[in-house]
């Protein structure tokens, strides 16, 4: 309720941004200082955090035009991650924290189109222009098993075991559903050579506000909505009773923030 409530408000945003961006100038001869920008830009959003590049075209004085390419992390609503405590004498690893009924991460590759427009001049040398901007266009779900250090005993000698780290598979469902079993999550560098692709679509819509709106240095902020949509309900969790309420989704809603830095020229 709260993200759709935020994108009415950034529709609204938008309706104001054509009507104030076509009236006239009240006199003041407007031109173009600079040509092209270029920026890279951190995003933190309710599902994950990412990256990207931003190259622009300053089209008019309060428009520019620009192409994005960004990867970002979707986590699932229902990922939660806790550890336990689990010490032996011949067990000296410090044991990571892991997410239960998770079987694969999920990153989308994004490339997009879009434009940023200002409504509101930035006073000379102090201020902020405000404005909108709005993106969208194709993307790529990049899917890579999610590895536990599972704890195997060794029959029928309880008292042995070993760790073993293991992707999720109809053959260790048991071990890999049981809280019990789980020593901890292995980590990001296994998986990458399992990846899978699945297409998608991605559009995002956000309140801009720029410190260096007709500087030379891109400083900027935004703050908006994001959407995510792919073909097919991508298997971040597990189907399993044991994982309720975490049914996997085509569609993918965040909130997120995005700081940019860069240059004009």
């Amino acid at each position: 309720m709260k993200q759709l409530i935020f994108g009415i408000v950034l529709l609204g945003v938008v309706e104001l941004t054509y009507a104030q961006a076509d009236q006239p100038l009240a006199g003041k001869a407007k031109g173009i200082i600079y040509n092209r920008e270029f920026a890279v830009d951190g995003t933190l959003h309710t599902g994950g955090m990412g990256i990207g590049v931003n190259f622009g075209k300053l089209t008019s004085y309060f428009r520019t035009r620009y192409y994005n390419i960004s990867i970002s992390e979707i986590r699932h609503p229902k990922e939660y991650r806790q550890s336990f405590d689990f010490r032996t004498p011949s067990v000296n690893r410090i044991a990571r924290s892991f997410i239960f009924g998770k079987q694969n991460n999920l990153y989308t590759l994004r490339g997009g189109i879009g434009e940023k427009r200002y409504f509101s001049e930035k006073a000379k040398n102090r201020g902020v222009a405000v404005g909108v901007s709005y993106s969208g266009g194709p993307s790529v779900g990049l899917l890579t098993p999610y590895y536990l250090d599972l704890i195997r005993f060794q029959e029928p000698d309880y008292t042995r075991f070993s760790i073993q780290s293991e992707p999720f598979s109809e053959e260790n469902a048991d071990l890999f559903l049981d809280i019990n079993s789980i020593y901890g999550a292995t980590g990001l560098h296994r998986g990458f050579n399992q990846l899978s692709i699945q297409p998608g679509a991605h559009a995002k819509i956000a309140v801009h506000l720029d410190w260096g709106a007709y500087d030379e240095f891109v400083k900027s902020v935004e703050a908006g909505i994001a959407l995510d949509f792919f073909l097919r309900e991508m298997p971040i969790m597990i189907d399993s009773p044991r994982v309720p309420n975490a049914e996997n989704k085509m569609l993918f809603l965040n909130l997120f923030i995005n700081l940019q830095l860069g240059k004009r020229w």
